[in-house]
C-alpha cells in the first residue's frame, strides 16, 4: 500500500487536520449542508465489483444521473463498468485504475457532484470519504462507513468543515415493510415505543462469502451492524430529539468445522428509555432473519412473523393478526408511487433502487438526504464498541454524540414521500 495512505498515517493526519480547524466543535457546522437543485447529478463510481455494478446498473437507470468516472484497482472492472455506462447509451466515463489510491486522483480531477464508494475492504471506506468531501464533493458510502470510532469522527468532523454531505447506503431502511411501520409509528399506531429487536442473522456458509462481512477478520463482535439497527434507529428519532446512550455486549464464541461461530448480542439503552436488543449472527446454520420487532406501549409488530397486534383494533383476545389491512392503510407513498418500478430494477426487494433514487432526488431538489454522516457514524460505531464491551465482561460502553447536542433540536424524520 502506498505509505501515504497506510492506516495509521491517514489517522494521525486526520487528526492532525481536525486540530486545525480547532474553532470549537459547537462552532462546526451549526447550519446543515445545503446545496442548490441541480438538473443533472454528475456521479463518480469507486468499486466496480459484485456490489459497485449493482449501484452502476440503478444509476443508469435514474433520471438525471450522469455517471462520469468509474474508479477500480482491477483494470477490466473498470472497462466493464466504462461499457455498462456506454451501452446505456450514454457517454463513456473517465477509467481510473492505476491503484488502491486513485481514487484520490478522480475526486482531485473529475468535476463531479457525488462520489458513491461500493470498495472492499471496508478501511478504505473512510478515506474515499474523506477525499472526496475535501475534493468538494458530497459522499455515499457502502456498509459500514467506518470500521473504527476514529474513523467515524473523521467523517463526520470532514463533513462539517466542508459542508458536504456523507451518507450510508442503508438499504434496510428502505424495506418495504421497515417504511410500513415508519409510517404506523408516525400515525401513533404503537403508542409510546419501548423496545426494538433486530439481527444481522445471516447464515454463510462459504468462508470466502463471509468475508465480506468480516473482512478475514476474527472479532468478537457485533461486526455489521448497520442493517438491523439503521431502520430501528429511524424508528427511535436517533439523533433527532433521540440518542443511544450507552450499550453491553457479550458472545458466545467457539468452533465449528474448523471455523470460528459466534452469535454476538449486544443490548443499547436510549437516553429517552427504550432498549433495543441487537445480534450478530453469521455462522451457525439458521434461515435468514433481521428479526425486526417494534414494541410500544399500544402494540407489537414482528418481521419474523409478519404479523402484528394492536391494543384496541386487533381481535379482542391478544393475538397476532396479518398485515394485509396495514398495508391498504399506511403503505408509505414512496412504495405506493415506485414500488413496482422498484422491484424490477432494484436488489433486496427493491431497497437497493430505493436508496439511490432517494438519494439522487434530494441533491436534485437541492433538499437534505434522508440519512446523513450523525447517522453513518452512530450506526456504524456499534462494532467497535460491542467489541470493546465483550473483551472487558460486557461493561457498559458510552456512545459517542456525533451530533455534538445538535440531536436535541433536530426534528424526527417524517414520513418519507416520493
Amino acid at each position: 500500500m502506498n505509505e501515504q495512505y497506510d492506516r495509521r498515517g491517514f489517522l494521525k493526519m486526520g487528526a492532525a487536520t481536525a486540530a486545525a480547524w480547532a474553532v470549537g466543535p459547537e462552532a462546526l457546522a451549526t447550519e446543515a449542508p445545503t446545496t442548490k437543485p441541480m438538473d443533472k447529478v454528475r456521479v463518480g463510481l469507486v468499486g466496480i465489483g459484485s456490489r459497485g455494478t449493482v449501484l452502476l446498473k440503478i444509476l443508469l437507470d435514474l433520471e438525471g444521473v450522469e455517471v462520469k468516472a468509474v474508479c477500480d484497482i482491477i483494470e477490466e472492472r473498470v472497462v466493464k463498468g466504462q461499457n455498462l455506462v456506454t451501452a446505456a447509451g450514454k457517454p463513456k466515463p473517465t477509467g481510473y485504475a492505476r491503484g488502491e489510491t486513485d481514487f484520490q486522483r478522480l475526486c482531485d480531477t473529475e468535476e463531479l457532484d457525488l462520489v458513491i464508494n461500493a470498495v472492499r475492504p471496508w478501511k478504505w471506506h473512510v478515506p474515499i470519504s474523506v477525499a472526496a468531501m475535501t475534493a468538494g464533493k458530497h459522499a455515499a458510502t457502502e456498509v459500514p462507513a467506518s470500521e473504527t470510532i476514529e474513523g467515524c469522527w473523521q467523517l463526520v468532523e470532514t463533513a462539517e468543515k466542508t459542508r458536504k454531505y456523507c451518507v450510508i447506503l442503508e438499504n434496510c431502511c428502505y424495506f418495504r415493510n421497515v417504511m410500513l411501520v415508519h409510517s404506523m409509528l408516525r400515525h401513533g399506531l404503537f403508542g409510546e415505543l419501548r423496545h426494538c429487536e433486530a439481527g444481522y442473522q445471516h447464515y454463510i456458509a462459504d468462508p470466502a462469502t463471509a468475508g465480506r462481512v468480516r473482512d478475514g477478520k476474527t472479532r468478537s463482535a457485533n461486526a455489521y451492524p448497520t442493517h438491523p439497527l439503521g431502520p430501528v434507529a429511524q424508528w427511535l428519532d436517533i439523533n433527532r430529539g433521540n440518542r443511544f446512550d450507552y450499550l453491553v455486549s457479550m458472545s458466545a464464541d467457539g468452533t465449528r468445522g474448523g471455523r470460528d461461530a459466534d452469535i454476538n448480542t449486544s443490548l443499547l439503552r436510549t437516553v429517552n428509555g427504550q432498549t433495543v436488543t441487537l445480534y450478530y449472527d453469521t455462522k451457525l446454520p439458521r434461515p435468514y432473519d433481521l428479526i425486526y420487532r417494534v414494541q410500544g406501549t399500544k402494540g407489537i409488530y414482528s418481521a419474523t412473523l409478519e404479523q402484528i397486534y394492536i391494543e384496541g383494533r386487533s381481535p379482542k383476545s391478544v393475538t397476532w393478526e396479518p398485515m394485509d389491512a396495514y398495508y391498504k392503510e399506511f403503505e408509505n407513498p414512496l412504495w405506493k408511487a415506485w414500488g413496482e418500478k422498484a422491484l424490477s430494477q432494484g436488489g433486496h426487494g427493491g431497497a437497493d433502487w430505493m436508496t439511490l433514487y432517494r438519494l439522487i432526488k434530494a441533491l436534485r431538489t437541492g433538499t437534505a438526504p434522508d440519512i446523513d454522516v450523525y447517522d453513518a457514524a452512530t450506526w456504524s460505531c456499534i462494532t467497535e464498541l460491542s467489541e470493546k464491551s465483550v473483551a472487558s465482561r460486557s461493561s457498559p460502553m458510552d456512545i459517542p454524540d456525533f451530533t455534538k447536542g445538535r440531536w436535541k433540536a433536530r426534528p424526527p424524520i417524517g414520513i418519507i414521500g416520493v
